[in-house]
């Protein structure tokens, strides 16, 4: 999006404090500020004012304000965030190609890549970058389109009833894709179907136009179509409209199948590993397919889409031992994912690095049980970091980890998976230098 500085003002109902400049995009870090943007100062744990000096040096056009202007070009505001939500709305109200909202309980962020990826082999196609997928990441999401942009794909996220709804005012999607619905934040929404209830905020928020993607798999995700006035499109490895079959996994844990949907069929090769990620294809493969694209360019897409950081990176150490870095975030569906990727590789010791798996209030200990239960059936040796709830002793942090590890040989393989909080990437990079 490009504005001019008043424009801005006007938009976010501020005062123009300097030269008028145009503004290409915004930014609320000064750290990854791109040439040109707004800096947009979030008063947070930390106040964003205390870096405007920071985001002119990096080549901000202007910034955001709700404190005295301090140079240069500013527009001064009653809220920064506020602010950005309108920059956001107003992003989305001009553009008037396809956009595609995903939620669910796991997989959003790796649906998201690789709906990006399928639809961008068939035009220009801007998504939301690693997991920005909450009341400052959509409007940044929409406020960072590209003016070339064909079609925006945007990931959504929730922590209560309210959240999507309030997200599909903003990014109005044509198409809702609904991955799945699990003991993900059941602390906050108090049981598995209050998940479904938010979740289906999104198919609520479709048009008669629009499209509703629904994984035909789990019934609480297939039972939102009698929510929604949308078509709906379903997909499935049981069931559904966009199927797989014939599916397998290469030694690096890349899986391969057969793409079957009502306008033809196609091999795939996704470039992402772990037996799971067909699931998310074929979310992709349907998000895909209901904004027109076909399935050569969906199958070349999906053999191309490369996902966010610490989500299923598998790697061979010099040492010959198998790291799979999936350790961007946890719950029970995506850790019994996990452990199951980590039993499929051939390798005799299989060891599982796993922190806590936050936010499941009442449920925690028990969910916490049965993946260590699952652990022992798979083979898998458990390290626990920071909790006892796998029915283990843990290790105290992550350096404590990569000691209980050991020296790695070429007969390993280390799952290093938990809740983003638990920061268990530190395991991984530690390996990683090995």
């Amino acid at each position: 999006m490009r504005l001019m500085a008043s424009e801005v003002a006007q938009v976010a109902s501020g005062r123009l404090v300097g030269p008028d400049v145009e503004v290409s995009g915004a930014s609320i870090d000064s750290r990854t500020l791109a040439q040109g943007e707004l800096f947009v100062p979030v008063v947070a744990e930390r106040d964003g004012h205390a870096f405007i000096d920071d985001a002119l040096a990096a080549g901000a056009a202007a910034y955001l304000t709700s404190v005295a202007p301090r140079g240069a070009t500013a527009v001064v505001v009653g809220d920064t965030a506020a602010a950005l939500v309108e920059l956001g709305r107003h992003a989305r109200n001009r553009f008037d190609g396809p956009v595609v909202g995903i939620t669910g309980s796991v997989g959003k962020t790796s649906v998201k890549d690789m709906v990006a990826a399928a639809i961008g082999a068939d035009r220009p196609t801007h998504a939301s970058p690693m997991s920005f997928n909450n009341e400052l990441g959509v409007p940044l999401t929409l406020a960072n389109c590209p003016e070339d942009a064909e079609a925006v794909v945007v990931e959504m996220g929730a922590r209560g009833r309210g959240h999507i709804a309030w997200l599909c005012s903003l990014a109005q999607p044509t198409v809702g894709v609904v991955t799945s619905v699990g003991a993900a934040h059941t602390e906050l929404f108090g049981s598995v179907e209050a998940v479904a209830e938010a979740k289906g905020e999104l198919v609520e928020s479709l048009d008669r136009t629009g499209v509703a993607v629904l994984n035909a798999d789990q019934p609480l995700v297939a039972a939102m179509a009698s929510r929604t006035v949308a078509a709906v499109l379903t997909f499935g490895r049981i069931a559904g409209d966009i199927r797989a079959s014939g599916v397998s996994l290469d030694d690096g844990l890349c899986p391969r199948f057969r793409l079957e949907t009502p306008n033809g069929q196609a091999d795939v090769v996704l470039a992402a590993c772990g037996e799971h990620m067909v699931d998310n294809a074929l979310a992709a493969a349907a998000a895909a397919s209901a904004v027109g694209v076909g399935v050569e360019e969906i199958t070349a897409g999906l053999g191309s889409a490369q996902l966010s950081p610490w989500r299923m990176e598998v790697t061979e150490l010099s040492s010959g031992a198998v790291l799979i870095n999936d350790a961007y975030n946890a719950n029970p569906m995506s850790m019994a994912a996990g452990l199951h990727s980590l039993a499929a590789v051939d390798r005799p010791r299989r060891v599982a690095v796993l922190g806590v798996m936050a936010e499941l209030g009442d449920r925690a200990a028990a969910e916490h049980a049965v993946i260590g239960d699952l652990a022992k059936e798979l083979g898998v040796e458990v390290i626990p970091v920071a909790t006892a709830d796998y029915g283990l002793p843990p290790v105290d942090d992550a350096s404590a980890a990569v000691a209980a590890l050991g020296r790695l040989e070429g007969d390993t393989a280390v799952l290093v998976k938990a809740s983003r909080a638990a920061g268990l990437e530190a395991v991984a990079a530690a390996l990683s230098k090995s």
